[in-house]
């Protein structure tokens, strides 16, 4: 798609993205304002209290970003003018009907002024607990959907999910969507309102048996993963979402609705500049403990690819199929962004980049000497794995125990 042909299409536009303040919404709010300054309005919905909270989380966790400074060169003193105009903070919630808005002034607008709505609010954590997982990522897609059938002029719903919805399967795998109820393993059962209904009544005896707030997140987390595995995925991510993608395919009737399907997202790879990151990002953990000489050995294929994708090139994604879902209006169109086929990254790429660059930028550790690494050990089967672990640590500990 032609960059003038998008510019064409996001001129005079009003966009709500919800998940205001999070990794991907800053780099899509920044990419819309740099690119198309005539876009009429981005809405975003922010958790917060009020009005006056949902400001300072934009002007203090999405505007006053390093990843705005181009932008902030570009408007010079007209910045923060810019911005008051352009954007609209929301204080609501996800997981409520109308989005958690209590201003009906402001939602009747909304209803009759939204051109698109993007779905980027997720919890991603693997192993969250099961009632905050299926709150945002299943339910919360729900309340989304329900709101975009009330916007009248709604072109487009772009749904964001993850690659990784189709579980740990093999071979080739289609980008079909998930029916209602479907499972990756045919067992048969799933229902939203079941696994809604298993979350209440455990935590009802939780409490009734006057479980800490520690034990109850344990048992929480623990659950979710029991009901993912149960049906076939790996993790409670994975699989809130890939209900929450159902949600989207069985309620959405005639809005036309894509959903975007990123593999592992990282840092920014050209815009607004290279490198950008916000904290400790999926495999950026591993870079990091490496770093600091605390990864020294690692379980994996080295020739097995990690399907890695710049943020950048995500968001990009997102805008030429939220334009091409607009202008064609498809039922629902599902698109898988990653790197595998094109451009693949090995483990054994990340093992000699990680060696040749932290040797000649070391990590400062805190008493300001530099950590000296060497090439991570990998080991290509649990068996090694556990020899390795055996002389490395079991027999040291045996040592200290006899003494």
């Amino acid at each position: 798609m032609e960059l003038g042909s998008a510019l064409q299409f996001l001129d005079n536009k009003s966009i709500l993205v919800t998940g205001g303040t999070g990794f991907l919404a800053k780099i899509f709010v920044e990419k819309i304002l740099r690119v198309q300054p005539n876009v009429k309005k981005l809405y975003l919905l922010v958790r917060a209290a009020d009005h006056k909270s949902a400001i300072h989380r934009l002007h203090h966790e999405i505007v006053g970003k390093d990843l705005f400074r181009n932008l902030k060169e570009k408007c010079g003193v007209n910045f923060s003018s810019f911005i008051s105009q352009k954007i609209t903070v929301i204080p609501g919630d996800l997981t409520h009907q109308d989005l958690g808005l209590h201003d009906s002034d402001l939602l009747q607008l909304l209803c009759k002024e939204l051109d698109v709505l993007l779905n980027l609010a997720a919890t991603t954590n693997f192993d969250e607990r099961y009632d905050v997982a299926l709150d945002l990522n299943t339910l919360g897609a729900k309340y989304v959907v329900d709101f975009a059938k009330k916007c009248a002029k709604l072109q487009v719903l772009v749904h964001v999910s993850t690659a990784y919805v189709s579980g740990e399967r093999s071979g080739l795998i289609v980008e079909n969507s998930y029916r209602m109820g479907e499972t990756l393993n045919g067992v048969t059962g799933l229902d939203v309102n079941i696994e809604k209904q298993v979350v209440e009544d455990q935590l009802h005896l939780l409490r009734l048996q006057g479980a800490s707030d520690k034990d109850i997140t344990i048992a929480m987390k623990d659950l979710g993963i029991q009901r993912a595995r149960l049906y076939g995925w790996p993790n409670t991510y994975v699989f809130t979402k890939a209900m929450g993608e159902m949600m989207v395919g069985e309620l959405k009737d005639i809005i036309p609705a894509v959903i975007i399907r990123p593999t592992i997202i990282t840092s920014t790879y050209k815009e607004p500049f290279p490198g950008w990151v916000e904290g400790i990002r999926t495999i950026d953990s591993l870079a990091v403990g490496y770093a600091k000489g605390k990864l020294t050995f690692f379980l994996g294929d080295l020739e097995a690819i990690v399907d890695v994708i710049p943020a950048d090139m995500v968001v990009n994604a997102i805008i030429v199929a939220m334009i091409a879902e607009a202008r064609h209006q498809q039922p629902q169109t599902i698109y898988q962004v990653g790197s595998s086929i094109r451009n693949p990254l090995r483990y054994s790429n990340l093992q000699d980049y990680g060696f040749r660059y932290f040797t000649k930028n070391p990590w400062i550790n805190k008493d300001g000497k530099p950590v000296i690494v060497s090439k991570v050990t990998v080991m290509n089967s649990m068996d090694s794995f556990q020899r390795y672990m055996a002389f490395r640590y079991l027999l040291l500990l045996k040592v200290f125990t006899a003494i």
